[in-house]
This record gives structure tokens, C-alpha cells and sequence, in this order.
């Protein structure tokens, strides 16, 4: 007979994780130094990016590549209603601010639901014409949404300030912030995939016509999740750009390869795994900012290495080949770190030892 934890025990070990898990972030905000503690941040809202991305592409099947759209709607929602009006009126160079928005300001919780309810409403209207496309049209469709959505940022001046962006932005994104809004988007998608909602999403993974033939409203489902997706794109977009303090519609910082860079983590993690999405983001985070020493010159075993720009891209790109060669699941495949799950691992360890 299998054996299981039961809810109670199940309960008190996730409160006594989370209390763990305070008390670690209390004493990386206190005794870390700014830039490890950036990074700490940088992990929080990648997990977010990755989460809400890996709820559209891994539970629901759906081939998206706009995601970075989203993040750029959140991100340039939440800053404008947070910068200052005497700071929109000194950045605005090229062209005033619209005066409807020149004096517009919000505190910061406001500003991040705005920003994601924004970006779920950009999802709904694009979704509803796009949705109805399938695999690869799909995926360049959604793409093409996040590039229009990149060149209307940096042509619409009057409203994102343009190629300039937005400068000044305030640093709201503490540890706080940043794990408080992880630990929301993971308890909201983690309470839908495990509703009847969420095992409709798997069905139409799995075979979207067997799933209509029983009855599911494919289109409806898809739907929903492309757009609770987007909501937390928008949100993790609102603390991205309150980390960053400076945006802008350049391709590396809000645009496409955004999306890559959540793609890769994903994969890495495990598409359909969302403690898989958190271990792809966090170690996607460290490798990038670790690798970041390859770009500037250094001495290997007596040898002086010039700097080559980029080169921590290749060095990820090359690990990301690898990993879909020899483990195209990725670190989680599609299983979850529960406490079930660990519970059942260690039983079976202990069960082969004893008939050894």
C-alpha cells in the first residue's frame, strides 16, 4: 500500500517551511551585500516571469513567444504611476507627457496589480483572435504581438518617453515585495492546475481534441490561462522594472530575447513543473550574473584571456543544447518537490536498503 503523509502533517511541515523561509530571507536582507542581495531579488522575479510562463506553455500546451509583451505592459504601467510628476516632466525630453498622465501617482501596490491587470487585458484582446491559431502559427503570432508592442514603446513618445525610456524609476523591489509576490503567483497557479480547471488545462496538453470530445471548452481554457499568465508577466514586469530603476524597448532588456531567456529556464526546469520553473530561474539568475567575469578579461592557468562581449550568452546557449540532447525533460520533468512526493522517496530508499 502506498504511503502518504497525511494533511495535517502536510500542513505543519509547508508552516514550518515558510517560517524557515522568512527567517532565510530576514538574514539575506540583513548581513548580505547589495549586489548578492540583487541577485537573491533577481531569482524572485525570474520565478515569477518563468511560473506564468510555464502555466501558458508546459500545463496548457499553448506555444507562446509574446510573453516578454506582457512583462514591457506591466513594467512601463506601474512606472509611469510611480515615477513623480516633477520627474515625468524632466524626463520627458523629446516630447511632454500626455497630460492626462503627467500627474497621475499611485504607491507601488497599486501600481504592480494595475500593471499586471493591464497586461491581462492586453492578453484577453490578443488572445481571443490568436488562440484560435495552433503550433507554430501560434508561436510566431504571439511573437509578432510582442515586437508591435515593443515598437509602439518606442514610438509612442509622448507616452513611454521612446528610445530615452524611463529613467529614475523608484527601487521598490525589495526582498519583500519580490518573495511575497512569488510566493502569491506560485499559491495561485499551484491551487488552479490542481483544480478541476487545471486538470481540463493538462487534458488539452495531452490531446486537445480528445479533451473537446469530452466536453471541454478548449478555447475558454486556453484562454483563461493565457491571460492569469499575463496578469503575473505584468506584475513580475512592474518589479523587473522597479529592480532595474531605468527601461527601455531595447531587444535585450524588454524584448525577445526576454521570452528566450524565460523559455530557456523553463525547459531547464521542466515544461509542466512549477517547482521545476523555480529551479530553472534560480539557476538560470546565478549562472548569468557567475558568467558575467567571462566578458571582462581574465587569466586562466597563467594565460590572459581578452573579455569577449556576449560570451555568457554562448555559454548558456551551449548548456540549454545540452540539456535538450541528453535531458529534454529537464531537471523536474513534469513531477513537483512536494512533501508527498519526498515522503514516498525516502520510503522507497529506506525499502530497497532494508531488502539489500
Amino acid at each position: 500500500m502506498e504511503k502518504r503523509l497525511s494533511k495535517r502533517a502536510s500542513l505543519t511541515l509547508t508552516i514550518i517551511f515558510i517560517l524557515f523561509m522568512v527567517i532565510l530571507l530576514y538574514l539575506a536582507n540583513e548581513y548580505m551585500d547589495s549586489y548578492k542581495l540583487r541577485v537573491v531579488r533577481l531569482i524572485a522575479i525570474y520565478g515569477i516571469m518563468a511560473v506564468s510562463l510555464n502555466l501558458i506553455n508546459g500545463i496548457t500546451g499553448i506555444f507562446s513567444l509574446g510573453h516578454a509583451g506582457f512583462i514591457l505592459i506591466g513594467a512601463y504601467t506601474a512606472s509611469l504611476l510611480t515615477l513623480s510628476p516633477e520627474q515625468k516632466s524632466m524626463s520627458f525630453i523629446i516630447e511632454p507627457i500626455v497630460p492626462w498622465l503627467a500627474n497621475v501617482h499611485t504607491d507601488f501596490l497599486t501600481a504592480t496589480i494595475t500593471g499586471g491587470v493591464v497586461a491581462a487585458i492586453f492578453a484577453f484582446l490578443i488572445g481571443w483572435p490568436v488562440l484560435r491559431l495552433s503550433g507554430d502559427y501560434l508561436a510566431i503570432a504571439s511573437l509578432g504581438f510582442a515586437e508591435v508592442i515593443r515598437i509602439v514603446a518606442l514610438n509612442a513618445i509622448s507616452i513611454t518617453n521612446g528610445p530615452l525610456g524611463l529613467k529614475g524609476i523608484p527601487e521598490y523591489s525589495n526582498i519583500w515585495w519580490c518573495y511575497g509576490w512569488l510566493f502569491v503567483t506560485v499559491l495561485f497557479v499551484a491551487s488552479l492546475v490542481n483544480s478541476s480547471y487545471g486538470r481540463a488545462l493538462k487534458a488539452i496538453r495531452e490531446d486537445r481534441i480528445a479533451a473537446e470530445m469530452m466536453g471541454i471548452n478548449v478555447f475558454k481554457h486556453q484562454l483563461l490561462s493565457f491571460v492569469i499568465g499575463a496578469f503575473f508577466a505584468g506584475v513580475s514586469g512592474s518589479l523587473y522594472a522597479h529592480w532595474l530603476t531605468t527601461i527601455d524597448p531595447r531587444i535585450t532588456t524588454l524584448g525577445p530575447m526576454l521570452t528566450f531567456y524565460v523559455l530557456i529556464m523553463i525547459v531547464l526546469g521542466g515544461l509542466g513543473s512549477i517547482s521545476g520553473s523555480l529551479i530553472g530561474a534560480a539557476l538560470f539568475a546565478i549562472l548569468f550574473e557567475w558568467l558575467r567575469d567571462l566578458e571582462e578579461p581574465f587569466t586562466f592557468f597563467g594565460i590572459h584571456v581578452p573579455g569577449i562581449k556576449g560570451m555568457r550568452i554562448l555559454v548558456i546557449s551551449a548548456i540549454f543544447i545540452l540539456v535538450m540532447i541528453f535531458w529534454q525533460r529537464g531537471i523536474m520533468g513534469r513531477e513537483e518537490l512536494t512533501w508527498n512526493n519526498l515522503y514516498k522517496w525516502i520510503f522507497a530508499r529506506r525499502k530497497g536498503g532494508d531488502k539489500e
